[in-house]
């Protein structure tokens, strides 16, 4: 059985910085592209930051510099390094994996990153 679990959600003030973390069950992160997705109120979800099998990165044009996303095989984790937040990164972020096998796409249920003063 697949699953992802994201942790590390909560109330930062702007500016501030938090980690995100996404474990893996059922898969190898390291075998799979993974990403990170965020949902803002009223707003469609969008692409943060993906992890290709190569360890390619790409990055929303909002987060580029801001955010880093990594993997842990270790651990079997992927990450989400995220500073110099703003206000308008406050969000539900999801955790994907795209999977060859089994093959399909995976999603956890999200951790509510929340930046204000």
């Amino acid at each position: 059985q697949v699953q992802l679990v994201e942790s590390g959600g909560g109330l930062v003030q702007p500016g501030g910085s938090l980690r995100l973390s996404c474990a893996a069950s059922g898969i190898s992160v390291g075998f799979n592209v993974m990403g990170w997705y965020r949902q803002a109120p009223g707003k469609q979800r969008e692409l943060v930051a993906t992890l290709t099998r190569g360890d390619g990165t790409n990055y929303v044009d909002s987060v580029k510099g801001r955010f880093t996303i990594s993997r842990d095989n270790a651990r079997n984790t992927v990450d989400l390094q995220m500073s110099s937040l703003k206000p308008e990164d406050t969000a539900v972020y999801y955790c994907k994996a795209e999977t060859h096998f089994p093959r399909g796409d995976f999603w956890g249920n999200g951790t509510l990153v929340t930046v204000s003063s």
